[in-house]
């Protein structure tokens, strides 16, 4: 818990499956109150460097099998399930996310964890035909997957607990053992999920978390060349940097977007679409990567979705998180917050228009929907991460394809129409690591593959994929 008793709790780093507490701490603000939620100590180079150096000494010496890395993702997922309002209300104070929203993150970090489990009995390899080669008629072929090591996992804000388990549980799944480094906003939920795995049996050594800010913890794992693959969630520019310093070594980067979504005139049920992109965009406070940002709407239909787009704004709740029928919750920090209502205005400065929303209080702010905005605004071009989405008229569908590759980020699009051909056009030719025909860029099944191309990273999420990125091929040949 981060309180008890109204007082905040200190949390530790967790090293060969002790909680070590240093006296230099740092604050988790509460994001709706601004009081001190929890204090959690800071690891120094040091601490860093034991965390490392133990997760390797475990991955050399320590064997789990298979059905016993299974059991203890399944145990843990139980555990989670019966800790979900604590778990719950600690995504709730430390992200600003709705309770509702917090039951379920939590509902999806338990499903992530069971499909780790069961890929965890699924890692295979596969014959090989080396007989197809003249020569080889006396021997065989065959591939194993083999873990990579010790993994490094940095993960975001905005999903502190289902985002911590799509690197987490995979990685156990394999056969690895982590490092991980929370976001310093929003370590609770994930020390709640380390606490639950080693209450499931997970031997010590598995998991360490090393808790810090980005930019002092950051360069000291970069730098440790006992790590073997980094997976890390966040900004395009932290993804680049990691990618750069981390030589040949294995990275999977889930980076930013500014989602596009495009409703065609001919779109089955307008109603839903426009709810959907809307209040998609909206989604703990627009701060998701897959967050709806652009949408594309045919001029026939442009001004109906304008006001039924305003309908859909005006009748989010926004205020305490804790309360169940708000809907949105604040921003991750008053800064964030004022970054939006800067974007917000310069483009209105350039000549774009406020349909609904627009307004900061604190960290709230109000959803926001945009209209008369131009590609090179921030609220267009950049990922605005916000309560705040921008409607774009269109004429033709060729120029809303074009408009919506027209970005450095290809994570997720939406595309709505009731055309079999229209929908399998833009499949081919939206440059993104998924489209949703019918449904919006922020759809996501956690069993899924989940990607993106161009600046919106590199490899892919969801646990089997995972797996397999967290494993490596290697090939055994026989002479019989």
């Amino acid at each position: 818990m981060g309180e008890q008793n109204g007082v905040a709790n200190t949390y530790g780093n967790l090293i060969n499956g002790e909680w070590i507490k240093g006296s230099d701490t740092f604050v988790v603000e509460n994001k709706y109150t601004h009081e001190p939620y929890a204090y959690i100590s800071k690891a120094d180079e040091a601490l860093v460097d034991q965390a490392i150096a133990n997760a390797q000494e475990t991955f050399k010496t320590v064997k789990i099998p298979a059905t016993k890395r299974y059991e203890i993702l399944l145990k843990a997922a139980k555990l989670f399930g019966e800790r979900k309002e604590e778990i719950a209300l600690a995504i709730c104070r430390e992200v600003g996310k709705t309770i509702t929203d917090a039951r379920g993150e939590v509902d999806r970090g338990i499903q992530t964890f069971i499909a780790s489990a069961e890929e965890a009995k699924r890692i295979t390899g596969q014959g090989m035909p080396i007989h197809g080669q003249p020569g080889n008629e006396e021997k065989m072929a065959f591939t194993v997957r083999v873990p990579v090591g010790v993994v490094c996992a940095i993960t975001p804000f905005n999903f502190p607990f289902n985002l911590t388990a799509h690197k987490i549980a995979p990685a156990i799944a394999a056969g690895n053992t982590v490092v991980l480094k929370p976001a310093e906003k929003t370590p609770v939920s994930a020390i709640l999920m380390a606490q639950a795995l080693l209450d499931a049996g997970l031997p010590k050594g598995f998991l360490n978390v090393v808790n810090g800010f980005g930019h002092e913890v950051g360069p000291v794992l970069l730098k440790d060349e006992r790590i073997a693959m980094y997976t890390f969630t966040g900004s395009p520019t932290v993804g680049k940097m990691i990618k750069s310093q981390t030589g040949i070594r294995k990275v999977t980067l889930e980076l930013g977007n500014n989602s596009p979504n495009i409703i065609h005139h001919d779109v089955a049920d307008l109603d839903r679409a426009v709810q959907l992109c809307v209040s998609r965009g909206y989604v703990n406070s627009g701060q998701a990567c897959i967050s709806v940002q652009r949408i594309y709407v045919h001029r026939d239909i442009y001004e109906e979705v304008l006001e039924k787009a305003k309908q859909v704004a005006d009748s989010f709740v926004v205020g305490n998180p804790e309360e169940e029928s708000t809907n949105i919750g604040p921003m991750i920090s008053v800064q964030e917050a004022e970054r939006a209502e800067k974007w917000v205005q310069e483009a209105i400065n350039a000549g774009a228009k406020i349909v609904a929303g627009g307004t900061r209080e604190g960290a709230l702010f109000r959803p926001t929907v945009l209209s008369d905005v131009t590609e090179e605004m921030k609220v267009m071009c950049e990922e605005v991460f916000a309560p705040i989405v921008s409607i774009i008229p269109y004429d033709d569908i060729e120029e809303a394809f074009a408009a919506a590759n027209a970005s450095k980020f290809g994570l997720q699009a939406g595309f709505f129409t009731s055309n079999l051909q229209l929908a399998m056009r833009a499949a081919q030719e939206l440059e993104f690591g998924g489209v949703n025909i019918n449904d919006v860029s922020t759809f996501r099944v956690d069993i899924l593959p989940y990607g993106g191309v161009k600046d919106s990273g590199v490899g892919k999420e969801g646990p089997r994929s995972t797996v397999e990125e967290m494993t490596d091929e290697k090939l055994i040949t026989i002479h019989i």
